[in-house]
């Protein structure tokens, strides 16, 4: 933890009235910056040599990542009976589910480090469904159209606003004095997204669905994979700058790029593809935690019976024998690497593809190109202020969970003690904001962060609370925390959906079988916990293996 100086520009001073010296004193604010993967990432890069390993684990299955997509293959297999399974976390304990704490004299504050919410499951997302009955989140009735949820999950009012021109107004989109063609303009954008909503391509599906494989092929719908979003906007006609500017936000929050970027297919599914309802909550509702989804990540394990069979440290290499498959793995204390070795069965590798690349030797005998099917990844940062006090709001303006600012670079901010059921304000909060360095190319933005000095990563992270509170918010902040997300997620390009490395490794069976939401090419919680729930079954039936229930709700 190191004490950084947070820089709110030279004008400050004179519009405080505050001397120099009394200014620099409470802007001293004690830093902590974070790297997730990143040392381990460099050694797998680098083709570092790794010591003679010191031991050898056996187990039937081995699952290679402990992210959300490694804990539903760890729940699912217990589920079914299948317990002799090693999982080996990786560089970060949940990945991009992560969080972290905060301790005061009186409390401990958790706060995400990755994603913080996850929308109501839709009637296709059984696998979701059953995954938050068993955890206790859905209370009855997980498989009717609207189920009924614990409150204490369910996003309550005010759930977000935007500051524009000024002023805070309720929801993403700014509204105040729209002129009216820009407001026709909109309304016939929603029209078209609830048609789209239920839309059913030849084959019977509809157009766009969570999980994403389970969405209609008909070629008349997935050829919007072969133009950008941008391009389907002006093709559609939809101009406004107030529009284009929230699904430019909304295309950097879910897919970490600009629309000019992505699919038009993925720009849609956005959209299109959930819609579900609880009997408890409104259309559009979000279930959220003050860990964000670091709390369905800590029930996954409990829930997976993994236990003591969770292993410190990150594979190296992969490779597939006649007894099934061995793994080479490291970990690396206080600059010192130690390595061991797992021997099993069946693998499921829970990994990024960019890292599957590094480490398995063998990956193009599985039809998957490197060079050619890798996808683009994003970075992040997700950057934590703990905060002595609330900063005073624009006019008296109601404090809503995700707050966000109209036409800047960043994504906005969380407010982690939003949900928690009191008669006044805790004594301490978190604001949690988020930033996807879009406006770089991510290649560029990852050297940027790996040569960022402290100062400059908080100064970023800071951005949009600046822009929100002014001078008022520095004096609110003792501590931060700020988390470096150099490969936080694939974006989905156009021709994503026919890339044939991804649909190789869907489809592959074998020892070794692929879980992560890489495989669709979005990186959310749904798509992730998909493809881990597939890989439990995919073993199940292969070994012949018949059984499994839906646990009794209350885990959590």
């Amino acid at each position: 933890m190191d004490r950084r100086t947070f820089l709110l520009g030279a004008g400050v001073l004179g519009a405080t009235g505050v001397t120099g010296a009394a200014f620099w004193r409470w802007q001293q604010i004690a830093t902590a910056t974070r790297y997730p993967g990143r040392q381990e990432g460099h050694l797998l890069r680098d083709h570092k040599t790794l010591p003679e390993p010191e031991r050898t684990i056996e187990a039937d299955i081995l699952i290679l990542g402990s992210g959300i997509a490694g804990l539903t293959a760890a729940w699912k297999l217990h589920k079914e009976g299948r317990d002799d399974v090693i999982m080996v976390a990786g560089p970060e304990l949940y990945g991009n589910a992560a969080g972290g704490r905060f301790e005061t004299p009186n409390e401990i504050l958790r706060y995400p480090t990755g994603a913080h919410y996850l929308p109501l499951p839709p009637m296709e997302s059984t696998h979701i469904r059953e995954m938050l009955f068993d955890l206790g989140v859905i209370l009855r009735n997980p498989f009717a159209e609207t189920p009924y949820y614990d409150e204490r999950y369910l996003l309550h009012a005010p759930g977000e606003r935007v500051l524009y021109r000024g002023r805070w107004e309720d929801g993403y989109e700014p509204l105040f004095d729209l002129p009216e063609p820009e407001a026709k303009e909109r309304e016939r954008f929603y029209a078209l997204i609830d048609r789209l909503t239920t839309q059913r391509g030849n084959d019977g599906r509809r157009v766009f669905v969570v999980p994403l494989e389970l969405s209609s092929q008909d070629p008349a719908w997935t050829r919007l994979d072969q133009q950008s979003f941008h391009a389907w906007l002006d093709e559609e006609g939809f101009r406004s700058p107030a529009l284009r500017w929230y699904l430019d936000y909304c295309c950097r929050d879910d897919y970490g790029r600009h629309p000019g970027e992505i699919s038009a297919w993925a720009g849609l599914h956005y959209f299109c593809a959930r819609g579900g309802q609880a009997e408890n909550a409104q259309r559009g509702a979000v279930l959220t935690w003050p860990e964000g989804l670091e709390a369905l990540a800590e029930g996954l394990r409990a829930a997976s019976g993994i236990g003591a069979r969770l292993e410190v440290g990150t594979a190296a290499r992969v490779t597939r024998g006649p007894a099934g498959v061995e793994a080479l793995c490291f970990v690396v204390e206080n600059g010192a690497v130690r390595s061991y070795t797992v021997k099993a069965r069946r693998a499921i590798l829970a990994l990024p593809l960019f890292v599957a690349s590094q480490i398995v030797a063998d990956l193009p005998a599985l039809g998957f190109e490197a060079a050619r099917d890798l996808p683009r990844y994003a970075p992040w940062l997700v950057s934590n202020f703990l905060m002595r006090a609330f900063p005073e709001e624009r006019d008296g303006a109601p404090l809503a969970w995700d707050n966000v600012i109209y036409d800047e670079p960043g994504l906005g901010y969380v407010v982690s003690t939003h949900e928690a059921i009191r008669q006044s304000r805790p004594e301490h909060t978190v604001f949690s904001a988020y930033h996807a360095l879009s406006d770089l190319e991510p290649t560029a933005a990852r050297r940027w962060l790996e040569n960022a000095s402290a100062e400059q990563l908080l100064e970023a992270a800071a951005a949009d609370l600046r822009l929100a509170y002014g001078w008022k918010f520095a004096p609110c902040v003792t501590q931060v925390e700020i988390t470096v997300r150099a490969h936080a997620m694939a974006t989905p390009q156009p021709g994503f959906l026919s890339n044939p490395g991804r649909l190789a490794l869907r489809a592959g069976s074998g020892p070794i079988l692929f879980a992560h939401s890489d495989l669709s090419g979005l990186s959310v919680f749904e798509e992730a916990a998909w493809w881990g729930y597939r890989a439990a079954q995919k073993i199940v039936a292969e070994d012949g293996v018949i059984g499994g229930r839906i646990a009794e709700p209350g885990l959590r």
